[in-house]
């Protein structure tokens, strides 16, 4: 048994719950207004998105619902990530992702954006719920998800 995220409790009180429990949903996203604090977070967006994302994301030969539903089918087949929201008509949802050892959460949400030729992409924004530094953890939510994503479609 482990007793680290009992321990963290006291401290982080989501370090003890599971999953997605006691995270308050953030509901439909404005991602053009996004204030990114530049610690603990990280944005994957289209080219040209402001604010400027840390990875450009590719644009994908599928129409923004097949995506979004793509993204969907994806979620629970990654390891350690639990629906928090979803948003369909928006093309919006969110995921908490814990951390294997402390069970600490980070929200990664993203918004399926239309691309011309009837193509789509996606915006990721994943941040940490407690801290200033992620160690890197939410860049590699978000190139878990693109692997996956481009494992599944072609661009």
């Amino acid at each position: 048994m482990n007793f680290l995220p009992w321990l963290l409790s006291f401290i982080f009180p989501l370090c003890g719950t599971l999953g997605a429990d006691g995270i308050t949903p953030p509901g439909n996203v404005d991602f053009g207004h996004l204030h990114l604090q530049g610690h603990s977070e990280y944005l994957a967006a289209p080219a040209g998105f402001l604010p400027p994302p840390g990875i450009i994301s590719p644009a994908y030969n599928l129409p923004p619902a097949a995506l979004f539903a793509t993204l969907q089918a994806i979620a629970p087949t990654l390891p350690r990530t639990f629906t928090l929201d979803s948003v369909p008509p928006s093309l919006q949802a969110a995921y908490v992702i814990r951390t294997p050892e402390a069970n600490f959460p980070d929200i990664l949400e993203l918004a399926v954006v239309a691309a011309p030729d009837n193509k789509s992409s996606v915006i990721f924004y994943s941040h940490s719920i407690y801290g200033e530094s992620d160690y890197g953890k939410n860049r590699e939510h978000i190139l878990a998800w693109l692997n996956a994503l481009n494992a599944k479609v072609s661009k």
